[in-house]
């Protein structure tokens, strides 16, 4: 493991330039803004291009020194063209966060190839281009640095109703864990970052798969969301203490450290609980 010195400390972000996928709102936003709160410059992208551009004006409020690119993480050739515009401008890239995921909710047999196709191309494969696009020449600087990959606690203990969901984000996670073996000569580390229930937008965005009611499950998993009342902000926070301690795994809110202990510790129990938690779901 690098030292003490070697690993980035982000109480205080100046001279250092953070690169942001899916920056336009929940945990991309708050986390672009806690950056440039530190004194960090940004390079920031998202599918929606006028969300992203209203993040950059509000950190350079702050006074950060920002670029927003229009991408679809799906799309390896505008991730490298977001990549291009990052180290052009800036003189390097020394925290790279691989934020930008989607939802759906459903079982195995409610999912179809299309679905499938859909997530995997974001949820897996916009972390591999986004890996693909910043990391040679993260390398070729010799100025260290930090990935951070947005997992889930979905990550960490399947849920039957987020089944194809649960496959990416564990795939996320497995990916994240060999990045970090590979990558520690290069003093660059590695965090899969997993979120337990966060109130973002993502439960109105997601797509519902399945019989019964789509507006009264969402509604109930909406609302599940919002009484637990964990903010993007508070992920944020968190997401800077993990690269400030080099972890490799950082589960997010209670119930996902619980979800990573119980996991390794109690598989039996941790998949009953995983079968009462996707009934809010259902």
């Amino acid at each position: 493991m690098f030292n003490s010195r070697s690993r980035i400390q982000t109480a205080d972000l100046a001279g250092r330039v953070v690169a942001i996928t899916g920056a336009g709102s929940g945990i991309g936003r708050e986390l672009a803004l806690l950056c440039a709160r530190r004194g960090a410059d940004l390079a920031l992208c998202d599918i929606n291009e006028s969300a992203v551009d209203d993040t950059a004006g509000a950190a350079r409020r702050f006074g950060a020194d920002v670029i927003t690119h229009r991408v679809d993480v799906s799309d390896p050739d505008q991730v490298a063209a977001f990549a291009d515009a990052a180290f052009a401008h800036f003189t390097g890239v020394d925290i790279l966060v691989n934020n930008a995921g989607v939802g759906l909710i459903g079982g195995f047999l409610d999912t179809s190839h299309k679905d499938w196709d859909w997530l995997v191309s974001i949820n897996l494969m916009g972390v591999v281009h986004g890996c693909d696009a910043f990391l040679p020449r993260m390398i070729e600087s010799g100025r260290g640095g930090h990935v951070v990959n947005l997992s889930s606690a979905a990550g960490l203990l399947a849920n039957p109703q987020l089944s194809a969901y649960s496959a990416t984000k564990f795939a996320v996670l497995g990916l994240s864990e060999a990045l970090r073996i590979e990558l520690e000569p290069h003093r660059i580390g590695v965090t899969a970052v997993c979120p337990g229930v966060i109130n973002t937008a993502i439960t109105k965005t997601s797509p519902i798969r399945g019989s019964g009611d789509a507006d009264g499950r969402r509604q109930r998993l909406a609302a599940t969301y919002q009484k637990r009342g964990y903010t993007p902000e508070r992920v944020a926070r968190n997401i800077l203490r993990a690269i400030d301690r080099n972890r490799a795994v950082a589960p997010v809110a209670a119930e996902a450290h619980v979800m990573y202990v119980l996991s390794r510790l109690a598989p039996p129990l941790a998949r009953r609980i995983a079968a009462q938690l996707a009934k809010v779901a259902e």
